[in-house]
């Protein structure tokens, strides 16, 4: 097994740390955003698992797993949490019943097309962000699915680093809570890069992505604590995607 084919594995186990210790604050305290960003870092773990099972061997469900969550839903559900921090307002569940409706709409696509692959074009020496193209069909044959994906990354990105960015900047201007400037920079970088991995993996290279998300997962992880870390001083909270909320 190449190094390469190693990075899924690191990527996962950072990753289900993460999405645990978010979680667990949900749990605690009951707000949406620590839901959605905990559903989407395991979708994001969920995907890190499958890339390290299909450089083993096949199975259509992971695949279909691979595809659903890694490819199309994580950064969407994770940028949704960002949403639900910082805009506190009603209108934002209707936002939420588009992306419910919106990933249940891209699981019926995805399961049709997993009827639809050529499991004969599947190598283990390949990663499966090289091959999955062969693999699926074309959009006009059942692979529809394919169409959904840059709507849940777009938002997912915009949100999850306007959001930090503009965080970042508001903190800063009213130099408050510089733990939480520098996080959500981390937050923002880990975001844009796995990002630009996956617009390379789209456009056919797709020798970065591996290396790209174990890079997001370990920034965005790092971004998270250190963002959450506790204020020496009290000050009044200006709303930011910060882990402590």
């Amino acid at each position: 097994m190449s190094f390469n084919s190693l990075l899924p594995f690191l990527s996962t186990i950072v990753m289900v740390v993460f999405s645990v210790w978010v979680l667990q604050r949900y749990v605690a305290r009951r707000k949406l955003h620590f839901l959605f960003w905990g559903v989407g870092l395991a979708m994001f773990g969920f995907g890190s698992f499958a890339e390290a099972y299909l450089a083993i061997a096949w199975n259509k469900w992971v695949f279909f797993g691979w595809y659903l969550f890694g490819a199309a839903l994580t950064a969407g559900w994770i940028g949704h949490g960002t949403m639900y921090l910082l805009f506190r307002k009603k209108w934002v569940h209707g936002i939420t019943a588009v992306l419910l409706l919106g990933s249940l709409f891209a699981a019926v696509l995805m399961f049709r097309a997993t009827q639809l692959l050529d499991e004969s074009a599947f190598s283990t020496a390949v990663p499966i962000s090289e091959q999955y193209r062969a693999i699926m069909p074309a959009i006009d044959a059942g692979g529809a699915v394919r169409l959904t994906t840059p709507f849940f990354n777009i938002y997912g990105t915009l949100t999850l680093v306007g959001g930090a960015l503009g965080s970042s900047y508001l903190f800063w201007r009213k130099r408050v809570l510089p733990n939480r400037v520098i996080g959500n920079i981390l937050i923002a970088a880990g975001a844009l890069l796995i990002a630009s991995a996956s617009t390379l993996t789209r456009l056919g290279n797709g020798s970065y992505l591996f290396l790209g998300e174990l890079a997001a997962a370990v920034l965005m992880f790092i971004g998270f604590r250190y963002a959450a870390k506790p204020a020496a001083v009290p000050t009044r909270a200006v709303a930011a995607p910060q882990t402590g909320d």
